[in-house]
């Protein structure tokens, strides 16, 4: 029998409320059996829709939190006066029960990050990073990484990030030397601002690391990288472009497909949209902590849920590391 993994849930912070969480925990534990779950939030809310949606209960825990952090609130405040909330009482029993794996939020991204190095970063108070991997043109993934967990970075912390998304690329994909590129404005080695003219050397003359130059933003999905690494206010904006971008251009294709009542473009933009729509796809994993956590978008529904369930199963399987002895940056 395959060994059970049980993952934390969060049903507060998300846009579409803990009904959405709910459900798409639900249609998780139906998609893998080896799934526990532990529902994070107010207790007569989860029962009412667990009993609704009939979800087997032997494989759920409910985790009583009347508290609830919102977009608002300021990250530092918020560790100390929302104790009881359903984000922060998932990180505290994150970091205290060994049978959890891991932890699924859609919550406030700053919240999380300042939680994370809380509870889950150790003595060192490691520098967490934000990760999102995202299907490559050439076939694969890029992890692109820092992409909102740190907007202000020196070169050090790229450097750090680098080898956090390189060990993850390893560990989840089995990738033995993972290629790094630095996203720069030109892809030769004296292009980009200060920050990435610094980074450049450092990334360069790093022997554990396979750095293959500076990658523009054109080809920031190409495949000619494994892991590329940039500022979290540079990654953040990389990420909703291209989701827009590619919202726009499937969108086009629907609206002509549905115009001309061609079955071919309607089946060439139900393709695209599995292939890039980076909403459903997830969310960023959080790198440099004792265990991992996904934050997922604040507007996830019940498939991305369910493909954020996938993903940390995946981690699971591959047992991928996550941990911070070796990841200590001034």
């Amino acid at each position: 029998m395959e060994k059970f993994v049980k993952i934390l849930i969060d049903t507060k912070g998300g846009d579409k409320g803990p009904a959405t969480m709910i459900k798409g925990a639900a249609l998780a534990l139906e998609k893998y059996p080896q799934l526990q779950v532990a529902l994070s939030g107010d207790t007569a809310v989860i029962t009412a829709e667990c009993a609704a949606l009939g979800m087997p209960m032997d494989r759920v825990e409910i985790l009583e939190a009347p508290g609830e952090i919102t977009n608002y609130d300021n990250p530092a405040e918020a560790l100390f006066r929302k104790t009881d909330s359903s984000m922060l009482r998932g990180f505290a029993a994150l970091e205290q029960r060994e049978e959890l794996f891991g932890m699924i939020t859609t919550g406030n991204t700053g919240v999380v990050i300042t939680a994370a190095i809380r509870y889950l970063s150790g003595k060192d108070r490691v520098r967490p990073a934000l990760a999102a991997v995202l299907p490559a043109q050439k076939g694969g993934f890029t992890c692109l990484v820092d992409t909102g967990a740190t907007v202000d970075c020196t070169a050090p912390i790229l450097q750090h990030f680098a080898h956090l998304g390189a060990a993850l690329m390893r560990d989840m994909y089995g990738i033995e030397s993972p290629r790094v590129g630095l996203l720069s404005n030109g892809s030769e080695a004296g292009k980009g601002n200060k920050l990435v003219k610094e980074t450049y050397p450092l990334l360069e003359a790093d022997e554990a690391l396979n750095f293959v130059g500076n990658i523009e933003g054109t080809n920031a999905l190409s495949g000619d990288c494994d892991v590329l690494v940039c500022d979290g206010f540079a990654g953040n904006q990389v990420l909703k472009v291209t989701e827009g971008t590619a919202t726009r251009i499937i969108t086009d294709v629907m609206k002509y497909a549905h115009r001309t009542g061609s079955k071919e473009v309607m089946q060439l933009g139900a393709h695209l949209m599995s292939l890039y729509d980076i909403g459903s796809l997830g969310g960023g994993i959080l790198l440099g902590t004792a265990k991992p956590v996904i934050k997922a978008r604040g507007s996830a529904g019940e498939s991305a849920v369910v493909n954020t369930v996938g993903m940390m199963l995946n981690l699971a399987a591959n047992k991928a590391v996550f941990d911070t002895k070796d990841n200590k940056v001034n």
